[in-house]
């Protein structure tokens, strides 16, 4: 079986014993030379997954496979369906020789207690140096430390022969410098606690691992399917084809995407958005897998199959996203290369210099280097960064924010400056006509007619209040030909043999109609905030309409939030004219209005936001802002669902067309970071102290590996405590329907 193409583009193979950023180093050393460096592969640590990219110089898959396996550690071509059974057994082996190893280990230390009672047990712990140990009790300790080492020894092995030390090897060297003291007992608590550690390192990622694998439980695996002749039957929902009619009752959750023929309920969509209220759902509006229906049965026809749904892209995605690493990852990852080395020359030096120096004793001194070996092991540090990585992952995309990568979780807290359309994001994307000003000998039902005659295939909000204002007014618009979008401008087309066009007054401009428009009738539309569309032909202006786009009730508070949490740029960036835009920008707090932009003036505005700030956002609809938004350090996508291109093309997507979501996004943020800094500070602070304990000879090879494993302890329970960051619930979305969010994604009047 050929290995599985990636997501990334490439093969990928599952790594049994990846666990870890030591792996990852281990891997680009041994398996990069041989696919043209390090750089043509990508690592996913918290599925186990290595993938070699199509970038890569072309390797065997069998050749992979066997530089892997001389790593200590094994690799079979990818296989989705498996490979959680894969990781299950990894965990399930490390498991049970971590319970042999400490199961012996405890029947040593109750021999210990049985021949010298308690106070000789005691005695294990006060030092090194005691009489020679019985041979039934060594023999017991002897076993703890082999199924300790068991799954290690190859790794130190590997290690050691490339000459590239990890905490492998200084765990391996540590036991086998005990066991060559006659340190049974300490030698059996280094590979007992070491084994328990990797074990709590496997279990940890596996916990995060887990957190986004619920989300896959969030869709039923059956759907209950309308045969052609009217019957139901529950089928496998990967079964249920495109077109295919299923019911959904009140209660259930929702098996796929899709869009409902008959019946009428309000859906919890907050497993997918995250918004607190129900949503309406009628004949013609979208619902999506893992949502709940509530009271009433929907019937639905299916419009993706299940392994396309939006839910199934979020899971990829958010599983995808760790390979992506941010920045104090990769920092972590690199100190981690060079600290462990220069342990173990320092290790080196404690065991020679105080005895050629100073006449100290060599045993003496040869242990401390032992025990400096033991606290040195890098485990918790390396072990905290991933593992509160993908927690905040989780978290994030149950809270309806989907972020695509560990870089995307630390930038938002960095943020000094967040540029953001107009339309739908800071208004409610809902606009009416609130008046129509015919001119000329043209009539209200006229200018209507033209009007939706050019909209009548636009999904855009404004097409959309135009058409609904059309057929109100019981207004009929034969459909357009050649209709056209004029980015930044309107449309044109052609009705009854004329050419017909629609856009703002510059668009009226360049037509040479612009001096036809009222000045009065301009500066009223304007001032009131209010959107001017011209309408004429090829004769000349024939009229105006005046469209009103109401300000979210909230968005005041929100622009005063992103300022209190240090955003000292909140930059409007949009195609509407000058004095509508700073109209809206004053009501609501918006420190700069760009206004009357065409897409690449848009990236012209982010280049000079980047110049004078350090980290800049561009929130967007994820298509028509797509240049501004890469240009940006990183870009947001309101309003995700529904819309692939929104998902594809942000770093970071918001679930609904929720722009509170984006205060909660930055606290999300500085909370992650602040629990990845306190778990790099726990770590080195505990090895620092027991470096400094070692060079006086006052720390012990037992005590040192019981602080590494406690300390792993803290961080991982830290780092989880990141899964439970949605109890802080992100701000509710204000409820609009699912239809009328996907109807913001089209571009026709550079809004």
């Amino acid at each position: 079986m050929p290995p599985a193409v990636d997501p990334v583009s490439g093969r990928s193979f599952q790594v049994s014993g990846l666990d870890c950023a030591e792996e990852v180093a281990i891997l680009n050393k041994v398996v990069g030379p041989e696919v043209g460096g390090p750089e043509h592969l990508a690592f996913d640590v918290i599925n186990g997954r290595m993938t070699v990219l199509d970038s890569a110089t072309a390797v065997a898959g069998e050749r992979i496979i066997e530089l892997v396996a001389g790593t200590g550690m094994s690799a079979r071509p990818w296989d989705a369906d498996n490979a959680a059974a894969g990781q299950a057994a990894h965990l399930a082996r490390q498991r049970r020789f971590t319970a042999l190893s400490g199961g012996f280990w405890a029947a040593g230390f109750l021999w210990h207690i049985v021949e010298t009672g308690m106070g000789g047990a005691l005695g294990l712990f006060a030092g090194h140096g005691e009489a020679a140990m019985p041979v039934a009790e060594a023999g017991l300790f002897a076993l703890a430390i082999l199924f300790g080492v068991w799954l290690v020894a190859p790794k130190a092995w590997s290690s050691a022969r490339r000459l590239s030390p990890d905490m492998n090897l200084l765990m391996v060297v540590a036991v086998a410098g005990a066991i060559g003291l006659g340190e049974f007992f300490e030698a059996a608590t280094v590979a007992f606690f070491f084994s328990l550690s990797l074990y709590l390192e496997s279990w940890s990622v596996g916990r995060a691992r887990n957190a986004v694998s619920a989300l896959l439980d969030l869709a039923p695996p059956t759907a209950r399917v309308i045969r052609d002749d009217g019957s139901e039957a529950e089928v496998p929902a990967e079964q249920v084809a495109i077109g295919n009619r299923f019911v959904v009752r009140g209660g259930d959750r929702i098996p796929l995407d899709g869009e409902v023929t008959d019946g009428a309920g309000a859906v919890d969509q907050a497993p997918i958005t995250g918004e607190s209220a129900l949503v309406l759902k009628e004949p013609g509006d979208e619902v999506y897998a893992g949502t709940i229906n509530g009271e009433g049965t929907l019937t639905v026809r299916a419009t993706k199959v299940a392994t396309d749904t939006v839910l199934s892209k979020i899971i990829r995605m958010v599983s995808d996203a760790h390979s992506r690493r941010a920045e104090v990852e990769q920092w972590v990852a690199k100190f981690a290369r060079v600290y462990t080395p220069a342990v173990m020359a320092l290790a080196v030096a404690i065991a020679v210099v105080p005895p050629l120096v100073a006449g100290g004793a060599w045993g003496f001194w040869f242990y401390n280097a032992l025990v400096l070996l033991v606290i040195a092991c890098p485990c918790a540090l390396v072990i905290s960064t991933p593992v509160s990585i993908v927690a905040a992952l989780a978290s994030s995309a149950r809270a309806g924010v989907l972020i695509k990568g560990g870089a995307y979780v630390e930038a938002p807290g960095r943020t000094t400056a967040l540029a953001m359309d107009k339309t739908g994001t800071i208004t409610m994307g809902e606009p009416e006509v609130a008046a129509v000003h015919p001119l000329g000998n043209a009539s209200e039902a006229d200018l209507l007619a033209l009007a939706a005659s050019l909209e009548a295939r636009s999904s855009h909000p404004l097409a959309r209040a135009i058409l609904t204002r059309a057929e109100r007014d019981g207004v009929p618009a034969a459909v357009a030909e050649d209709t056209r979008t004029v980015p930044g401008r309107g449309l044109e087309g052609r009705s009854g043999g004329r050419s017909i066009w629609l856009g703002s007054d510059r668009f009226a401009e360049e037509k040479g109609f612009g001096a036809a428009i009222p000045a009065d009738l301009r500066d009223r539309i304007e001032g009131a905030g209010s959107t001017l569309v011209a309408i004429g032909d090829e004769a000349g202006l024939r009229g105006v309409l005046e469209l009103r786009d109401r300000i979210r009730p909230d968005a005041r508070s929100i622009v005063a939030k992103l300022h209190a949490q240090g955003v000292k740029a909140i930059v409007m960036l949009t195609g509407d004219n000058e004095r509508t835009a700073r109209a809206v920008a004053a009501e609501v707090g918006i420190d700069e209005v760009r206004a009357e932009l065409l897409p690449e003036d848009k990236v012209a505005a982010i280049e000079e936001l980047v110049a004078r700030h350090d980290v800049v956002a561009m929130i967007g609809d994820g298509v028509n802002d797509a240049p501004a938004m890469a240009r940006a350090h990183y870009g947001i996508a309101m309003g995700a669902v529904g819309s692939d291109a929104a998902i594809e093309t942000a770093d970071i997507a918001l679930m609904t067309d929720d722009i509170a979501r984006v205060p909660w996004l930055i606290g999300h943020s500085r909370r992650t970071m602040t629990i990845i800094r306190q778990n790099i500070g726990i770590s080195l602070a505990t090895k620092g102290l027991f470096v400094g304990l070692t060079a006086f000879g006052m720390a012990s090879m037992w005590g040192a590996i019981a602080a590494d494993v406690g300390v792993s302890l803290v961080v991982v329970a830290n780092a989880l405590r990141l899964l439970n960051v949605t109890d802080r619930k992100a701000p509710p979305a204000d409820g609009e329907s699912v239809g009328e969010q996907m109807a913001q994604g089209a571009l026709a009047h550079g809004h």
